[in-house]
């Protein structure tokens, strides 16, 4: 499995491309909305938008593995995979460690535009913290990612997952704060896994750990997201 994950590694690092148009966007969305109207920075705006932002975007490219993953599987890719000695459980866990080396830098990127940019302070061990939260925390995503990967098209899986990814922005609080929206959706949005991912964050430059009800809700996730993943990978083999 290791000689697996190292390749899917080298494959993943390929693109260049993806890693730029990858970390620019959040950077982008980051500036725009923690500088509207002169850039006040009302009840820590800055960092909660910066913690918010990293998280999306760490999101963006955890689910955006899944549409390589559809690729390969069109390329007879998963076929091949299917003749090795792995598991099913071994290739999908696998393959979300390899993709995971694509969310780091994205989540860099908006860390530093709000300590650059943004003058935003943290203590060095909250800085590290928060960006070793975030890269681990992104793991439900990516399982879910690669679910659609292997269920899906390579253009179904990429419009099921900018779908996934503006819902769970907009409902998961990572956008603008939960406080603005509907009583009812306020509810849900709590309990979804953007929202408890973010939360990792948030905790974190509060100077706390994150709560016991965060690490189940996304834990639940987590195990919900790599059951559909693996049980995808199974069921492509009609497939391809």
């Amino acid at each position: 499995m290791f000689r697996y994950i190292v390749l899917e590694i080298r494959r993943t690092l390929r693109d260049g491309s993806f890693l730029i148009f990858g970390t620019g966007m959040p950077v982008m969305m980051y500036l725009l909305f923690t500088n509207i109207g002169g850039g006040n920075d009302v009840d820590g705006w800055k960092t909660a938008s910066m913690v918010g932002m990293a998280a999306y975007g760490a999101l963006g490219s955890a689910m955006s593995i899944g549409t390589g993953v559809a690729s390969d599987k069109t390329l007879g890719w998963l076929e091949q995979l299917r003749v090795t000695p792995l598991a099913p459980s071994q290739a999908v866990v696998g393959r979300a460690i390899s993709g995971s080396v694509t969310v780091l830098p994205t989540i860099l990127t908006v860390l530093l535009a709000g300590g650059l940019l943004n003058g935003v302070r943290l203590d060095a061990w909250q800085w590290i913290a928060l960006a070793l939260l975030l890269w681990i925390g992104a793991l439900p995503f990516t399982m879910l990612g690669l679910g659609n990967g292997y269920r899906l098209t390579p253009q179904g899986t990429g419009v099921v997952n900018v779908a996934c990814l503006m819902g769970f922005g907009i409902v998961g609080g990572l956008w603008f704060p939960l406080e603005l929206l509907p009583g009812w959706l306020r509810s849900i949005g709590r309990f979804t896994p953007a929202n408890r991912f973010a939360d990792l964050g948030w905790a974190t430059t509060e100077g706390h750990a994150p709560g016991a009800g965060t690490i189940a809700v996304l834990c639940g996730w987590l195990l919900l997201f790599g059951t559909y993943a693996v049980i995808s990978y199974r069921r492509s083999a009609r497939t391809v």
